[in-house]
């Protein structure tokens, strides 16, 4: 295995000796020792918790090998120096790792180069007192064979018990905040924010149900910075009425009627309503009227949990015990969301409950929040921040859409989030419309659901696939010049539910905002990554929370690193560069013939392909989406050789794609309408990672003692395959120029268009083949009506520009 840190701190040895009293490992009973034996038995002593006696300690001691003949008590006792060769034996057994298997007690520095453990600075082959004090805090910082720093491990098997109750604010080391709080006497309470909307037209403010947790150190003064996660499935979801309403995707493409649409023509203007008047107050309250069991939480948050953060979910406007309706992504969803910010800064009014009027203050808040969560929820955490609003200091956005239309549609086309053909904003908006599972609250509202239901269903235009209105208001990129908050963010280059673009839109988005970004980029799909072994992306969020929403000087904006990209050829490697997907990056032009893509060679020749396939294989494969994937890219396979276009270079050297792949075609359609659809393939026989990431161990993280836990988990390399699809796009041919200007489409005529596919970085292994695959139906993401249409194009004025890494 490789480990890879990249939020470990330079630290003085001054502050080491610091942190290591803070720590208590260093105490008046051993600090003034000089002998490194005596203190490394007794920090041993202090770290083989489970052993409340000398002699419990010594049998516990004797299981560990010190050298290739001596156990770690044998030693210890007939030892006047400690060799570093000692010393990092028995680390790497403390770090739960195997002899034999791992390393060898021979030479252990040698694994520990390997692993990419941190080895301490030392001038010899015995540790002096200083330069052991000094390992041992790099140990403690130091990640073991489960992911997770030494300290933290600790942490689990109780080593700060002691330290609850005792301290009253957040106790650091190397740079992050350490769990010194206890979980299990946490405040759970429920607040009730009023924000400056009335989306039920009920004629009052709707009023916000937000959960709290946080320490019970606030009892007693402490103010805490905050987590929130605003997650419309926070309250629950009608999984089962969404379905009924999903849409049929088994139907033909249509010829849409042209237009001269400008952007001032489909802007999304705010509509200037006329508010009601805020409550009036009747009373004020430091305590809260309600509470609530187990949440439904993030392991994230779970973890920052007993590191002085407080923690608050909100599902937002139409969910559980809130007012309102959902709007899948509009401003008033943000501005819901932004409600919550506000209060928590002390900017906005929250009831104790929703009838009485009498307020409460976020009085235990020190006013800086940070915004968690994948998916929905980073994307929420995006809208926020394009507000501005005071007091979000930080998001950590993972896997989030920044514009609605590029997660339903593409290029003038209906598209599905991968996996989940037939969904859109209605169906979205339903599923978290959980007002509903409460019928007494949903019987008065049900007329004004039905109808702003059909509203979004309108809206979202499903027959032209074109951005419209209802698509501008939902897009964030226009208001990516307010975001004041520092940015962290997270998606997998393989993620075809929130696909790529999205994240790359973001990242080039605020390169001028004078903010903090950062962006990790990973293998997999649509998952979190704050378990996975290989890299400490908890300890990197531990380093920026603490800098963000703590105020340390940490150096978080230095030390992490500002583009972080899991490699896709090696396993459990992760490279940081300085920048991805830019515009300056050089380009790579290859031509196209008749089933080649070359740097050289240019022929004029016309290539054509239908989209119809029989009925039977038409049925099979909306059925089986895998299949029709496969069939599509083998080079071997004969059932989809006239249904699509396939060209491959000679093998190459390697490469790394960074960027935006464009296609330039000049193209025909048989009739008046058409679609297109891309994939870019590495071509090559390889054992590449699998979709999904292996579980090493379930509830192998635990976030403190005696707390929740993890699932452990790691992407393995899966059995050898020819090839893998790199990044897809299409576009429908009604739409050259922009997706909201519709042209028209005459059959049998050629048009120069240009499609941008999903922004990627990939490294094709030398002996390798680039290919592009030119087709029309996306089983797995547009709509399937197996028309009879012809697609044409001449090979002399197409091309394929490829980005390159520099």
């Amino acid at each position: 295995m490789k480990n890879n840190q990249f939020a470990i701190r330079p630290t003085d040895f001054d502050t080491q000796i610091q942190e290591l009293q803070n720590l208590h490992f260093l105490t008046s009973n051993n600090e003034m020792m000089n002998d490194p034996i005596d203190l490394y038995t007794d920090l041993l002593r202090l770290s083989l918790l489970k052993a409340k006696s000398k002699a419990a300690f010594e049998q516990k001691l004797s299981t560990y090998m010190a050298t290739p003949d001596q156990d770690a008590l044998e030693y210890l006792k007939s030892n006047d120096e400690l060799s570093v060769q000692a010393f990092y034996n028995i680390a790497l057994q403390l770090l739960e790792f195997n002899p034999d298997v791992d390393f060898s007690f021979e030479d252990p520095l040698a694994a520990m180069k390997k692993i990419q453990l941190k080895i301490a600075d030392h001038e010899g082959n015995v540790f002096t007192i200083n330069e052991l004090k000094s390992a041992w805090y790099w140990l403690l910082a130091t990640h073991n064979k489960n992911g997770q720093t030494f300290i933290d491990s600790l942490a689990a098997n109780g080593y700060f018990l002691p330290f609850y109750g005792e301290i009253g604010e957040p106790l650091l080391f190397n740079g992050k905040s350490m769990p010194v709080f206890n979980p299990h006497k946490l405040i759970r309470e429920v607040v009730y924010v009023e924000s400056p909307q009335d989306t039920d037209n009920d004629g009052k403010l709707d009023l916000l149900k937000a959960e709290i947790l946080r320490p019970a150190e606030t009892e007693d003064g402490l103010k805490v910075p905050v987590l929130y996660t605003a997650s419309p499935y926070n309250q629950g979801t009608n999984d089962e009425t969404g379905e009924k309403i999903m849409h049929n995707v088994n139907i033909p493409l249509e010829h849409k009627e042209p237009n001269n649409l400008k952007y001032e023509d489909i802007e999304y203007k705010a509509p200037d309503k006329k508010l009601p008047e805020p409550r009036t107050v009747t009373g004020q309250d430091e305590v809260a009227e309600e509470t609530f069991a187990r949440e439904q939480s993030y392991t994230l948050n779970d973890y920052f949990l007993a590191r002085g953060f407080a923690v608050v979910y909100a599902a937002g406007i139409g969910t559980k015990d809130s007012d309102g309706v959902r709007t899948t992504g509009d401003p008033e969803e943000t501005t819901s969301t932004v409600s919550i910010i506000e209060w928590l800064a002390g900017n906005r009014r929250a009831f104790t409950n929703k009838v009485d009027n009498i307020e409460i203050k976020a009085w235990w808040s020190n006013k800086s929040v940070g915004m968690t969560g994948r998916s929905y929820l980073g994307t929420l955490a995006t809208a926020a921040a394009t507000s501005g609003v005071e007091g979000l200091k930080t998001v950590i956005s993972e896997a989030a859409i920044s514009s609605w239309y590029d997660y339903y549609r593409d290029g003038g086309l209906v598209i599905a989030p991968g996996g989940f053909p037939g969904e859109d904003a209605d169906v979205l908006a339903e599923e978290t419309f959980s007002r509903r599972l409460q019928p007494g609250d949903f019987h008065k509202i049900k007329p004004l659901w039905d109808k702003k239901l059909k509203e979004i269903t309108n809206g979202q235009d499903r027959t032209t696939g074109d951005y419209n209105t209802f698509w501008d208001a939902r897009n964030y990129h226009k208001d990516f010049k307010n975001i004041k908050a520092d940015v962290l963010m997270v998606h997998g280059l393989n993620d075809w539910n929130v696909k790529p673009r999205n994240v790359e839109r973001l990242w080039n988005g605020i390169r001028h905002n004078g903010v903090t970004q950062k962006i990790i980029l990973h293998q997999g799909q649509h998952i979190y990554i704050n378990a996975f072994r290989s890299v400490d992306y908890t300890d990197i969020v531990n380093l920026w929370l603490t800098h963000e929403l703590l105020g340390i000087d940490n150096q978080a904006e230095k030390i992490i690193p500002d583009v972080l990209i899991q490699d896709n050829v090696k396993p459990e490697t992760w490279n940081s560069y300085e920048d991805w997907s830019n515009d300056d990056n050089p380009k790579i032009k290859y031509n196209l013939s008749s089933d080649k893509l070359s740097t050289v060679d240019r022929t004029s020749e016309k290539l054509t392909f239908s989209d119809q396939l029989d009925d039977s294989l038409f049925n099979r494969y909306k059925n089986h989406n895998d299949e029709w994937q496969r069939d599509l890219a083998d080079l071997d396979n004969d059932k989809m050789s006239k249904h699509r276009l396939l060209f491959t270079t000679n093998n190459i050297e390697e490469t790394v794609i960074d960027g935006k792949v464009n296609v330039n075609l000049n193209v025909a359609s048989s009739q008046n309408m058409g679609m297109l659809s891309f994939q870019l393939i590495d071509y090559g026989n390889a054992k590449r990672f699998k979709v999904s990431p292996a579980l090493l161990a379930h509830n192998g993280l635990a976030e403190t003692y005696d707390w929740r836990e993890d699932d452990l988990r790691e992407f393995k390399l899966g059995s050898e395959t020819n090839y893998k699809m790199i990044t897809k796009g299409h576009i429908n041919l009604q739409n050259r120029e922009n997706t909201y200007r519709v042209s028209d489409l005459e059959p049998n005529k050629f048009y120069q268009i240009s499609v941008e596919l999903q922004p990627t970085f990939y490294r094709i292994p030398e002996g390798h083949k680039l290919g592009l695959i030119v087709y029309a139906t996306d089983f797995g993401m547009t709509i399937r009506g197996n028309q009879d249409i012809e697609y044409s194009i001449q090979t002399g004025e197409s091309n394929l520009l490829v980005p390159i890494h520099k």
